[in-house]
């Protein structure tokens, strides 16, 4: 099989020294660049199976990369930045990012999310039943990982549309939190209750009619969510 493609995005030449010598070592295929113009178009024409994108930039800071990257492209992102405000986490995942690794990190940490995030972007092998779920205006194709509103394609990232499948797949089933961080992020992930909030907010914008009250993703206070179809609800 063919080695799978990183792009590295950062204008700290020596962190990207170190990046690409932990990566190659783990069998990746790394490709680099400096600034965030050259890495939209590297995505475009190089299409990485995963891009590594620092937030601090000159010409082009990595919320705007991500920004414009998604406007063509489902490629995994993850965030590497030394912002660890609450409010820059929430900026970084509705620009599209997948995951948010803070420096200083662990090279060990990083290779973690790295083959959490790969194996996230890989399709479900098998999806039995049927394969698309209707939840009000909201529609969910399992099969061709898309979801629509009102008619709409919503654009989700590969991780959003992994937690909602798992909430759709359980709908009308309370999800533990440590339940949806296992399955969606990987084992390494279970504690992370305020990452797995941060998520849930991003995706209610896109998929809820008014995501200050939402209808669909209920939250359990202290125990999980559920995704609620609406024959179900209570009058």
């Amino acid at each position: 099989m063919p080695k799978q493609r990183i792009l590295i995005v950062d204008d700290d030449a020596r962190l990207i020294r170190l990046l690409r010598e932990v990566l190659t070592a783990a069998d990746y295929d790394v490709i680099t660049c400096s600034n965030g113009k050259q890495a939209v178009g590297m995505v475009a024409l190089e299409q990485p199976g995963l891009v590594v994108l620092d937030i601090i930039m000159a010409d082009l800071d990595g919320f705007n990369v991500a920004r414009k990257v998604r406007e063509f492209s489902n490629v995994p992102i993850i965030m590497l930045t030394a912002k660890i405000k609450e409010n820059d986490i929430l900026e970084g995942f509705e620009a599209g990012a997948d995951d948010y690794i803070t420096k200083p990190f662990s090279c060990k940490e990083l290779l973690a999310r790295v083959q959490a995030v790969l194996k996230r972007a890989v399709r479900p092998d098998a999806i039995s039943g049927d394969s698309q779920i209707e939840c009000g205006d909201l529609i969910i194709n399992l099969l061709r990982r898309r979801a629509l509103v009102a008619g709409r394609e919503v654009h989700l990232t590969a991780t959003e549309f992994s937690l909602l499948y798992q909430l759709a797949v359980h709908a009308n089933q309370v999800l533990f939190h440590e339940q949806l961080l296992g399955e969606v992020w990987g084992p390494e992930y279970r504690n992370d209750v305020d990452y797995l909030r941060s998520y849930i907010h991003t995706l209610r914008k896109k998929v809820e009619r008014n995501p200050s009250s939402p209808e669909m993703i209920l939250n359990v206070q202290g125990v999980g969510y559920m995704l609620v179809l609406p024959d179900t609800k209570k009058e």
